[in-house]
């Protein structure tokens, strides 16, 4: 008996099965087309920030307002833009992601109860 016999006979979810499956591809592939521009945009703005910091210094002190540098608007922007992503991020995952996910698992669910 191979391995995807037994499991169908006991009960188990296959999930080297699950992951090859069409509707998983799917979600990855909607997860992935988001998730990797955002991180490759987050890191080229850190990056810049970090760099600038470190080789133009004159630039970043420049007082905008006050006591108030372009470093330090930069810097706060770091913080804005982390949550702005994760809002971003949760809100895509609640309209694209999760709705997907929920129908994968009530689907193995469905499955397993049947077995």
């Amino acid at each position: 008996m191979n391995d995807q016999t037994h499991a169908e006979s006991s009960g188990e979810i296959d999930y080297i099965a699950v992951e090859r499956s069409p509707r998983f591809l799917q979600l990855k592939r909607t997860q992935r087309s988001f998730v990797f521009p955002l991180a490759a945009f987050f890191l080229l703005w850190y990056f810049a920030y970090v760099i600038l910091a470190a080789f133009a210094p004159e630039f970043m002190g420049q007082k905008v307002w006050g006591d108030i540098t372009i470093g330090l608007i930069l810097g706060l922007g770091q913080f804005v833009t982390t949550f702005t992503i994760t809002m971003a991020y949760v809100s895509f995952a609640n309209r694209k992601l999760d709705p997907l996910a929920t129908e994968i698992r009530e689907e193995l669910e469905k499955a397993q109860a049947a077995s």
